[in-house]
């Protein structure tokens, strides 16, 4: 595909990265054992921050160019026998969302084997693995395996392996406090980089270390979402488009006084997903601003009503309680998700996160919802 009209070449001093100085907070007994023993250097500070993008339009154009992207879920065997025969058990944690897997090692997974895990990651939308030996390095290369990985221009990451990022609240809380009415980001049901012009795909979270009590992580699908709305108010929506918004802020370098700004990018408001060929509902409250053609006021009424039809319906998400060492991968294009923080920070978690991007989304109008390729009514 030909680059994007604005595509340009991006100032060194975005990409490069410094080290901080070694952070006062301990890290988590579990989390330097695991880092160690992959040979990452702790020796200058933990974790690497990235030289942060000042303005806008230096944000903007990081990967700002079209390119193509081969789903590996679209070349799998539909039967995802290689993978399935090969697990000790297949969970499905709910009807509509959420698979385990027991028995296999993610990084020991043939071509064959992660083509059908991308499959039934676009079926299920998020499966899980616990009891994972993976290293920062590998659970990278199997990001790689998926598509580009993100490197994050904002978010701390491992040592040397950028593109692995840090999730640490304990860390996070050193530049933004979190607390019981106001839990912080990650709290609130979102979708990972949508400001993008190819957004995120398979996100893969693995936690070396969890608190004992609370934390879960729930999630939502967008298939199911979908299809609770009506055949008639979905023509509303089919092929409408809506403008997405990042979650970090830059200054505009032209006008420096009119304050932070998000980077805003124009997708449609229902998705396809290439493996499946299923629509899919694609908003969520953090970071979805404006229907394109309406009003403000006109879409804020139709946007709230999905927003609440996505998050109110406990029967199309399921809540998933962590175990050290557990991994999950989720397929943002098809999924909102929500992190709980009702344990309070009272004990340390910490995981690495590799996230793929994907297509550029697109529409298609002859589309079936998941139901109706299962042959279940829509009803």
């Amino acid at each position: 595909m030909a680059p994007s009209a604005t595509a340009e070449p991006i100032d060194s001093r975005i990409v490069d990265f410094v080290v901080p100085k070694k952070d006062t907070i301990q890290l988590p007994a579990p989390a330097r054992a695991r880092l160690e023993k992959a040979g990452i250097d702790l020796s200058n500070g933990y974790p690497q921050r990235p030289a942060k993008p000042l303005y806008l339009d230096d944000a903007s154009r990081i990967r700002n160019v079209e390119r193509e992207h081969l789903d590996a879920g679209a070349r799998a065997d539909k039967s995802k026998s290689a993978l399935l025969s090969a697990a000790k058990q297949v969970i499905h944690l709910t009807s509509h969302i959420g698979t385990e897997i027991v028995g296999l090692q993610l990084k020991d997974l043939t071509n064959q084997q992660k083509d059908e895990l991308a499959l039934l990651i676009a079926e299920r939308s998020v499966v899980f693995f616990r009891d994972q030996d993976i290293t920062p390095q590998e659970q990278k290369k199997l990001g790689e395996y998926y598509g580009e990985v993100e490197v994050h221009p904002q978010v701390p990451h491992v040592p040397g392996v950028p593109g692995v990022t840090i999730i640490w609240p304990a860390l996070q809380a050193t530049e933004r406090a979190a607390s019981f009415r106001q839990p912080g980001g990650a709290s609130r049901w979102h979708s990972d980089l949508v400001h993008e012009l190819h957004p995120a795909g398979i996100t893969h979270l693995h936690n070396d270390t969890v608190p004992t009590l609370g934390g879960d992580t729930l999630w939502a699908s967008g298939y199911a979402a979908y299809s609770k709305l009506s055949p008639e108010f979905r023509k509303i929506i089919d092929g409408r488009q809506a403008i997405y918004v990042s979650a970090h802020t830059y200054l505009d370098r032209n006008n420096t006084t009119a304050g932070p700004k998000h980077i805003e990018r124009t997708h449609p408001i229902v998705r396809v997903h290439p493996a499946t060929g299923w629509k899919a509902l694609f908003v969520n409250r953090a970071m979805t601003k404006q229907i394109v053609g309406l009003d403000k006021a006109e879409s804020d009424v139709i946007l709230n009503y999905l927003y609440d039809v996505y998050e109110q319906n406990v029967d199309i998400q399921v809540r998933f309680k962590w175990t050290p060492n557990t991994s999950a991968l989720w397929d943002n294009r098809i999924t909102i998700h929500n992190a709980s923080w009702d344990y309070e920070g009272s004990e340390p978690r910490h995981g690495t996160r590799v996230t793929s991007l994907a297509e550029k989304p697109y529409f298609d109008p002859g589309a079936p919802t998941r139901r109706q390729a299962l042959g279940l009514s829509d009803d």
